[in-house]
């Protein structure tokens, strides 16, 4: 009779012996990634302590190979801080008139069919249709255009700027009296021959706050000053503080032939709405003069919002080009950097040889050369990315300078850029290191 006898190698057990073999490979991954890890991180650890002895023993070479460097850093830094600056100087103002705000100007049309519609005219009746048809425009207000002659006491000033218009003229281009008070409703329904300083005028005609309730001449005629207003500043190298405000009912008395010819400046609800308020305003002024579908408008709009949205497109532009125009130094460093590197590499071929001798190999004699260029390029980068940051500091001090003001993405570019110019023209010093042969180059000398 035979007995039975176990099969030590049975199917069963070799499943299990595989099954634990590969949880075990599983669990071991966690440890192998922090070990392959920490050996990168320790390797390229000494990467960059080596490359930092070798920019101290060599600090002259090291300064100028990375004098390009410095220079293209800070010119980048400074063309495109200086641009951003003046740019969000002109943004701030615009946005200051007012990003809902519209001017509407007469205006002929170009070529024949300019001609063929004649004389261009708009009066208070047109700025008075779109104030009372157009529920989009929250204020509307004329706006009369001329130079005057100012004459207080003994003095007398020319050349002012006289803008007739009513009281919601101050509420859209927030021209506010801080002494005094502005014209009202009443001023302008009869004419009233009163009037608005701005602060150049006042400092111009040697006068001051005392004026508020005396009498100037404007172009002969007698006014009485109701207020000053606060001072805005110059916009496009304008002053805007040398200006004179009038009813514009008391502007057509004087200036007869400017009643055919009003502009308006208004006001939308909200930003949001000022589209429609253009397409409104466009309907109601085409049907009061008879312009026919096809024909050109015999007016033009200007919208802030529009003004702005062009300006930033142009900002934008000129710091991309100037930013590339200066960036291209960048090149001229990143060439002298792969030059001096060469030389390191020759000066340097009989400790590559010994290094491949004790069995280095060719990535980490790579890795090592490559890390002293980029390490070269990005001090390089630091250092005139400091310098780009005392130029803006000292640059604002000046009282007739805007601030300006380093953005942090050029910042980050510029430092992108300069390691990323080590890289690049540091392959080719590496790769020359990399593939010496070790007993030619411990021959070498």
């Amino acid at each position: 009779m035979t007995t039975a006898t176990s099969i030590p190698n049975s199917p069963t057990a070799a499943g299990g012996e595989r099954a634990r073999s590969t949880l075990l490979h599983i669990a071991a991954w966690p440890w192998r990634a922090i070990n392959w890890f920490g050996g990168s991180v320790e390797r390229h650890w000494k990467n960059i302590t080596a490359a930092f002895v070798q920019v101290w023993a060599n600090k002259t070479r090291s300064v100028l190979t990375a004098l390009g460097i410095i220079i293209a850093v800070t010119s980048t830094i400074t063309v495109v801080s200086f641009v951003q600056g003046f740019g969000n100087y002109v943004t701030d103002m615009l946005r200051g008139f007012g990003t809902n705000m519209v001017f509407v100007i007469p205006s002929m049309p170009s070529g024949v069919q300019g001609r063929m519609m004649g004389r261009v005219v708009m009066d208070i009746d047109d700025v008075r249709a779109v104030g009372a048809q157009c529920d989009k425009v929250r204020r509307i207000t004329p706006l009369m255009f001329s130079n005057v002659t100012i004459e207080y006491g003994h003095e007398k000033i020319t050349d002012v700027n006289l803008r007739g218009t009513t009281e919601q003229f101050q509420t859209i281009r927030s021209f506010y009296a801080d002494e005094g008070r502005f014209f009202g409703p009443m001023d302008v329904d009869s004419g009233a021959y009163v009037c608005a300083l701005g602060r150049d005028v006042l400092k111009d005609l040697e006068a001051d706050e005392s004026i508020v309730g005396d009498f100037i001449y404007l172009n002969e005629h007698r006014f009485k000053v109701l207020g000053l207003l606060e001072k805005k500043g110059a916009a496009f190298d304008e002053s805007q503080d040398r200006i004179v405000l009038i009813p514009h009912t008391t502007g057509v008395k004087m200036f007869p032939f400017l009643s055919r010819f009003l502009p308006m400046v208004l006001e939308a609800t909200s930003e949001e709405d000022v589209e429609e308020a253009s397409l409104q305003l466009t309907k109601v002024l085409r049907t009061r003069h008879n312009i026919q579908p096809g024909q050109p408008n015999d007016f033009r709009i200007l919208r802030q919002d529009e003004i702005l949205r062009d300006f930033q497109k142009v900002q934008m532009v000129a710091t991309s080009v100037l930013a590339g125009i200066v960036g291209i130094s960048l090149i001229v460093g990143g060439v002298g950097i792969m030059n001096i590197m060469l030389v390191s590499v020759t000066e340097r071929t009989r400790e590559i040889g010994l290094r491949k001798s004790i069995g280095g190999r060719r990535r980490d004699i790579m890795a090592q050369f490559l890390t002293e260029a980029i390490v070269l390029s990005t001090l390089g980068g630091v250092v005139g990315i400091l310098l780009g940051y005392g130029i803006c500091a000292v640059a604002s001090l000046h009282p007739s300078m805007v601030e300006v003001k380093v953005p942090i993405w050029v910042v980050a570019m510029a430092l992108g850029f300069s390691a990323g110019v080590g890289i690049v023209f540091g392959i080719i010093p590496a790769f020359k290191a990399a593939i010496l042969h070790p007993i030619d180059a411990l021959r070498h000398e």
